[in-house]
């Protein structure tokens, strides 16, 4: 186990950082706490198992939309054990998690506003193709199509007629065995 101090430089207030620390923190079982400091610096007391408290320092590096780590500083030290969770330290008329979780959410639109529809032009663009050679291809299937409908249809009718006039013929003759039969 070991306790780690760190001092991070950059876009790192105001940005949602210390929530996503907390969220990391809780992820890997670290203990401690993250504060914002008057420099606009950002420090964060970590404790917790050596592979665990590197892989969240590493972590903490973060660059997005909103949040960019240009600086950090870290000291070692002994672990103490006084933590038993993470938690952010807010000063008097900071916000809460609740606007946190929005600055998450906004963040999240702003990369699908810049990068989620980047290449949705060229993708209506080529879809418009697609449409265009289906259009092309839709119009002499139709018209395929057509002609073996009305080919089957004609079939059909002949195939009827003749069904049909063979029954005229089976009833005529019928029609025609029953006057005989009453004649006599």
């Amino acid at each position: 186990m070991k306790k780690a101090i760190l001092h991070i430089s950059g876009d790192v207030q105001q940005s949602g950082f210390r929530a996503k620390i907390v969220d990391i923190a809780k992820a890997l079982d670290i203990k401690g706490y993250v504060a914002n400091l008057p420099d606009k610096r950002v420090k964060i007391i970590a404790e917790g198992d050596e592979t665990d408290l590197e892989r969240f320092i590493r972590a903490v590096n973060i660059k997005n939309t909103l949040i960019n780590v240009t600086d950090l500083e870290k000291e070692y030290f002994t672990h103490t054990g006084e933590y038993e969770r993470f938690y952010k330290l807010v000063d008097d008329g900071e916000t809460d998690e609740r606007l946190d979780t929005a600055a998450d959410l906004l963040k999240e639109l702003i990369h699908v506003s810049k990068n989620g529809f980047y290449d949705l032009g060229s993708k209506i663009d080529g879809l418009g193709d697609k449409i265009d050679g289906l259009g092309d291809n839709l119009g002499g299937k139709i018209d395929q199509n057509r002609i073996e409908i009305t080919s089957e249809i004609r079939c059909s009718r002949d195939d009827f007629k003749s069904h049909f006039d063979e029954r005229i013929i089976m009833i005529e003759h019928d029609i025609a065995q029953i006057k005989a039969k009453i004649m006599i």
